[in-house]
């Protein structure tokens, strides 16, 4: 058992409070060990949940920096970020939320070449990315690698998330492949409400401390969406595709391999 100061029992006395959490579940997340790629729209509320809730050691990777047109929706970061690392930026709101946190940050891009060794050491991934080559690539690895994950996307006003356990459906299972380039328009082509990443990402946040915490029921095997315009959600069942091409009973995807596509960015042009 952890032993608790006077001030971390104050912190996080109305987790301690709850039933189905309590101090022995407090400890489990104080324990706990999340790596979240991107640190944007849904890494941003997700980072600032987790952090606040005491999740032991955050990692946190990301290869680009703070945009303008990135505050519209990613939280963590304040105008005075501008041109700095996501990650670094998204390091010191950590640290200014919860001192406790260890705090693990990746200045690079997620790649077929290091996605295996970033993730080996974490409980969970949530993927917080705005591009499908790279939510394909994360699925991989973790199903690869044996590792749980919460995948979410956004876009306009709608948002969608699945969580991933071994032996569960994972986003392979629905998606079989990533589509062609420019064929789904990214944020930057279609806009998106910047209150959609908040609600999702904190969606996201909370099936990391079910998980860590073992509390209620995951999303696993239901694809749980939304439309922010009309505030329907709806939770469709999914199963594990036989014919899935990486967790299926015959997977023909043994090694991670990626591919190209624009991501969610409003650049400036020269």
């Amino acid at each position: 058992m952890m032993d608790f100061t006077t001030e971390q029992i104050e912190r996080y006395s109305r987790h301690i409070l709850l039933q189905d959490v309590g101090v022995e579940g407090q400890e489990k997340i104080n324990k706990g060990k999340v790596l979240v790629i991107g640190a944007g729209g849904l890494g941003a509320p997700v980072l600032l949940y987790l952090a606040a809730a005491g999740v032991g050691t955050l990692g946190v990777i990301d290869g680009d920096v703070v945009d303008l047109s990135n505050l519209q929706r990613q939280v963590i970061h304040f105008t005075p970020d501008v041109g700095k690392p996501k990650v670094f930026s998204a390091q010191e709101k950590i640290h200014q939320i919860n001192p406790d946190v260890n705090v693990i940050p990746y200045h690079r891009f997620f790649t077929a070449e290091n996605a295996f060794e970033i993730i080996k050491d974490y409980d969970f991934i949530v993927d917080g990315t705005d591009n499908f080559p790279v939510k394909f690539l994360i699925n991989d690895a973790c199903v690869l690698a044996g590792k749980p994950f919460s995948h979410g996307g956004i876009l306009r006003f709608e948002g969608q998330t699945l969580t991933h356990l071994p032996g569960t459906a994972c986003y392979r299972c629905l998606f079989h492949s990533p589509p062609p380039p420019n064929a789904v328009p990214t944020c930057s082509q279609a806009g998106v409400l910047g209150a959609i990443a908040g609600m999702l990402g904190t969606i996201q946040a909370a099936e990391v401390l079910k998980f860590l915490t073992n509390t209620g029921e995951l999303l696993t095997n239901r694809l749980l969406t939304f439309n922010a315009k009309t505030m329907n959600f709806r939770t469709i069942k999914v199963h594990k595709n036989g014919k899935c091409p990486i967790c299926g009973e015959h997977p023909v995807i043994t090694e991670l391999k990626e591919s190209e596509q624009a991501v969610c960015e409003l650049k400036k042009k020269s």
